[in-house]
């Protein structure tokens, strides 16, 4: 059973040696898709003899990731999409190597559980040990939700099955870069608030794991803004024990849980004080800032 590899990069140096060192483990297909990073990473790809190509990115990655999977020459009876900061643990590889093989012909995704290393330590509660993504599936079986924000991937036909073995996501940058980069998904997490208020969420999915991640960002969506965040940082840190992890774990949940959150209710706010319900007024807003068409 055949495992092709797809890993987006922009600036990856830090990560793509550890992230195409666990991924040959289990494949010989590796395709890393680059946005024309300035750093080291097409170096170290070409190094590593995977096939790798350039694209311009257009503010999406769902758009990146769909344009992969319709395009590239994929062998594999299945694709692993990997994240560059991300690692497979041994027990997941040894568990695909088993059960792929002997997987119905109907299933054709497959969830993974997601082990989040924070400053170095495995955060472990807060709901960060229950997270399942899905990252495996049959080639032409699955694509990317069209999100700016926190997209996950669809398969429309068939079953899907979950997995025990994990896979690490450990990013290996310090906290002014994290904070950047949340800065950015702030906005875009704004954006699909937004989009969400202009029209009716489509729920109408096959794959009850995702229906219940989408109903639950639409019950969050619902309360009161700020208050939410509060919410939500109260309900990881004391009643999920998030504050059994520690200093760091205190920093991971305070920082993504509340702080992250607050910071797009703030974006809302001032586009609310700023445009009211104008739909293209926002809309134009966002292009001419963020140069995010939605």
């Amino acid at each position: 059973m055949k495992i092709s590899v797809v890993i987006l990069t922009f600036n990856e140096g830090i990560h793509l040696q550890r992230c195409l060192d666990s991924a040959k483990s289990i494949s010989n297909d590796i395709h890393v898709v680059d946005s024309f990073s300035t750093d080291n990473t097409s170096h170290i790809a070409k190094q590593n003899s995977v096939k790798f190509y350039q694209r311009k990115w257009e503010n999406s990655h769902a758009k990146q990731l769909n344009w992969a999977l319709a395009t590239l020459p994929f062998e594999g009876d299945w694709i692993l999409r990997m994240d560059a900061d991300e690692y497979l643990t041994d027990e997941l590889i040894e568990e695909m190597k088993i059960k792929l093989p002997h997987l119905d012909s109907d299933v054709n995704g497959v969830y993974l559980p997601l082990q989040r290393v924070f400053l170095g330590r495995h955060i472990k509660r807060g709901g960060a040990n229950g997270v399942k993504i899905m990252r495996l599936f049959r080639p032409g079986k699955a694509y990317s939700q069209q999100k700016w924000m926190d997209e996950r991937m669809v398969v429309p036909t068939g079953s899907t099955t979950t997995f025990k073995g994990a896979f690490v996501d450990e990013n290996l940058n310090d906290i002014s870069w994290w904070i950047a980069k949340h800065n950015q998904y702030a906005t875009k997490e704004a954006i699909d608030l937004l989009s969400a208020s202009f029209r009716n969420p489509d729920l109408r999915v096959q794959d009850d794991t995702l229906k219940r991640k989408t109903t639950e960002k639409v019950v969050y969506n619902k309360l009161p803004l700020f208050f939410r965040a509060f919410l939500y940082f109260f309900y990881r840190y004391f009643i999920q024990l998030g504050f059994l992890d520690g200093k760091e774990g205190f920093v991971w949940h305070f920082m993504q849980g509340w702080w992250y959150r607050t910071l797009v209710d703030v974006l809302l706010l001032e586009v609310r004080i700023k445009y009211g319900k104008d739909t293209e007024a926002i809309k134009t807003y966002f292009l001419k800032e963020h140069n995010i068409d939605f």
